[in-house]
Order: C-alpha cells, then sequence, then structure tokens
C-alpha cells in the first residue's frame, strides 16, 4: 500500500504540501490571536507571519532565479509562474494553490480589520503583519512552476535554428553550380566576345 501510494505522487507535491501546511498554520494562528488578543497570542500570531513571508521572499526570488534561465529556450509569461495561469499547470495543482492563496488574503485582511486598534486601545496591532503572508503562496506558486511547469518552446529559437540549418545547404548548392562547365567550353571567354591569351594560343597551334 505505501509503494503504490508513493507511486502516485507527483513532482512538486512537497510545495503544495507545504502550502497546505503554511496556510493551515497561518489561519489557526491569526485567528486565535484576533480572538484572545492577548500578548502572547499576538506575538505568536506575528512571528508565524514573519516566518511565512520570509520563505515567501525567499521562494519567490528562487523561483525568478529559475523562470529567467528558462525563459531562455521556452516561452514563459508572470501570470503562469505566480498565477499559475494557462496550461503549464495542471488543474489540480492550480486549484489548491490558489485556494491557499485566496485564503491566506482573507485571512489575513479580516484578522488585520477585526483589530485595527492594539489592547491599550492604542492605534495598530500586531495582527498588521498577516497581510504580508499571501507572499508566502505567491512565493511557492512560482517555485511550482518555475521547476516543475510544461511551457512551450520558444518560436524565435526554433526558427533561427531552421535558419542556421538552412544556410550550409544553400552555399553547397551555389558552389556545385559554380564549378559545373560545360564539356569543351573554354573558361577563358569573356562576355564582350574578346579572346583572351589562352584562346590565342590555341588558334595559333591549330593554323
Amino acid at each position: 500500500m505505501k509503494s503504490d501510494v508513493s507511486r502516485e505522487r507527483n513532482p512538486g507535491d512537497v510545495i503544495v504540501l507545504a502550502d497546505v501546511v503554511g496556510t493551515v498554520v497561518f489561519t489557526v494562528t491569526a485567528v486565535f490571536a484576533a480572538v484572545v488578543f492577548t500578548t502572547a497570542a499576538q506575538w505568536v500570531g506575528a512571528v508565524t507571519a514573519m516566518g511565512l513571508f520570509a520563505i515567501g521572499v525567499f521562494a519567490f526570488l528562487w523561483s525568478f532565479w529559475n523562470a529567467v534561465q528558462r525563459s531562455r529556450e521556452e516561452q514563459i509569461s508572470v501570470t503562469q509562474v505566480y498565477l499559475l495561469l494557462g496550461s503549464p499547470t495542471p488543474p489540480r495543482v492550480r486549484r489548491i494553490m490558489l485556494a491557499m492563496l485566496a485564503v491566506q488574503t482573507v485571512v489575513a485582511l479580516a484578522t488585520a480589520l477585526s483589530r485595527p486598534d492594539g489592547p491599550d486601545g492604542s492605534p495598530g496591532s500586531s495582527l498588521a503583519v498577516g497581510i504580508l503572508v499571501p507572499m508566502f503562496g505567491m512565493g511557492l506558486n512560482g517555485l511550482w512552476a518555475a521547476f516543475h511547469g510544461t511551457f512551450e518552446p520558444r518560436n524565435d529559437l526554433h526558427h533561427a535554428d531552421a535558419a542556421e540549418s538552412a544556410a550550409p545547404d544553400a552555399s553547397d548548392t551555389s558552389g556545385d553550380r559554380s564549378g559545373d562547365t560545360p564539356d569543351g567550353a573554354s573558361g577563358d571567354a569573356r562576355p564582350d566576345g574578346v579572346t583572351t591569351d589562352g584562346s590565342i594560343g590555341q588558334n595559333g597551334r591549330h593554323g
């Protein structure tokens, strides 16, 4: 049974699982901090949000670097990488990861707006840090697409390769044509009818 489960796993499932786990952890800590609203709960929520934000920034930069490398040979757009749009991403992965990004955004806004002031009444609270968490989902989206997405090859490279392969053939054909001369034709004849020294010598020998 364990071998069957492992055989069904697809490349990039670890990234999808990390996105789900991170979203659940953020949701629990942010909602708990908003409901209890104690100093300890706010600290837990803020540290969790900052940790997920840091992971998202690292994943975003890593995915951007790899996408740039792949873009030399493949057609890659920003929406395909960070919003998982189009055919490069399977529908199952797209649904899960975009749903996690939506949950992160909704929870961040809801918890931040529910507690606009601190426990002592001062404006602002640490729950506002949760607004940074969607960067976590965006970065993991890019990480999945940059390493596991299936993109189309670039058309300009295809045309360039075709032109390079056709160039040697054209040069060979022109060389063959220039070397083919009819038998008995003198290479010393000139278009204006004037004979050259080689043809004069031949006429002299024949009298």
